[in-house]
């Protein structure tokens, strides 16, 4: 009996004993599983967490981006606005321009067509005035510019060398210029006595100025005795100081040499004698 005592005992004590283990392994075996789960949910979290942060900085640079491309779209349309002004501000510089242009064109040729006429003019004058007084010699050189006519007369037509006494076959081309001027009452005429470079002294005349103007009243008084008013002239000499070439040679020196009437009508005047003169040539 005892033995069936101590053998029930022992069994009940294992049997007491058995039953809790049981239950703290299997606590343990879900504490384990539990500790497994909380760790794959931290490793998904750290991932989660990860992918978060990339996501938070792409988004910021595709903030910053937006930001950009609003500021570059600003200023596009900024720049779109000042190109469309300066556009239409070329445009309408452009139009300026090209109006300008055509002034300038029709200046241009309106210029052109004053000088062909002044040319026209110039030698329908000239042409008159030949014809008018008979001049007709290579010496003798008539030209209009700026509403002024030059005679020019070489000097062996009207003096011997170095001397300022008119020659008698002078005169005969004097008494021709004598009729220009008389026939311009309103007018007046500068004689003007030009030498060439070649110091001159004789004693009673100092140098080329002093024969340039001696030679400018001679004529002049040749031409009041022919019965121009002496109001309309003017005694002038310009020594050799306006030559019309170098004075290196013989002939270039007689080209120096010479007088030049130079007739000076007052503008409305002159423009009476194109109109004349344009009519004249026209045949009306």
């Amino acid at each position: 009996m005892k033995k069936l005592y101590a053998l029930l005992l022992t069994t009940s004590i294992m049997l007491v004993s058995c039953g809790p283990n049981k239950e703290l392994v299997a606590a343990q075996v879900k504490l384990k599983n539990t500790q497994d789960l909380l760790n794959t949910a931290t490793v998904k979290l750290n991932s989660c967490l990860s992918d978060k942060a990339v996501s938070d900085a792409s988004l910021n640079a595709l903030r910053d981006q937006l930001n950009d491309l609003r500021k570059t779209n600003d200023a596009l349309i900024t720049n779109t606005k000042e190109i469309t002004l300066l556009t239409a501000k070329g445009a309408d510089n452009l139009e300026k321009t090209l109006e300008s242009l055509q002034e300038r064109d029709l200046k241009i040729n309106r210029l052109q067509d004053a000088i062909t006429r002044k040319d026209s003019v110039t030698l329908a004058i000239v042409s008159s005035l030949k014809k008018s007084v008979g001049i007709d010699d290579p010496d003798i050189e008539i030209n209009v510019e700026k509403g002024v006519v030059f005679i020019s007369i070489a000097d062996k037509l009207l003096f011997k060398s170095g001397s300022f006494i008119v020659t008698e076959k002078a005169k005969t081309v004097l008494e021709k210029v004598a009729k220009v001027i008389s026939d311009k009452p309103d007018f007046e005429a500068m004689i003007e006595g030009h030498t060439d470079s070649q110091s001159y002294s004789n004693g009673i005349l100092v140098d080329n100025w002093d024969l340039s103007v001696k030679r400018s009243t001679s004529i002049i008084r040749e031409l009041q005795t022919m019965g121009v008013n002496p109001s309309q002239l003017i005694a002038a000499g310009r020594s050799s100081y306006v030559p019309l070439t170098d004075n290196d040679t013989a002939l270039n020196r007689s080209k120096n040499r010479r007088t030049r009437v130079v007739v000076m009508p007052k503008i409305d005047q002159f423009y009476e004698m194109i109109e004349s003169e344009m009519k004249a040539l026209s045949g009306q």
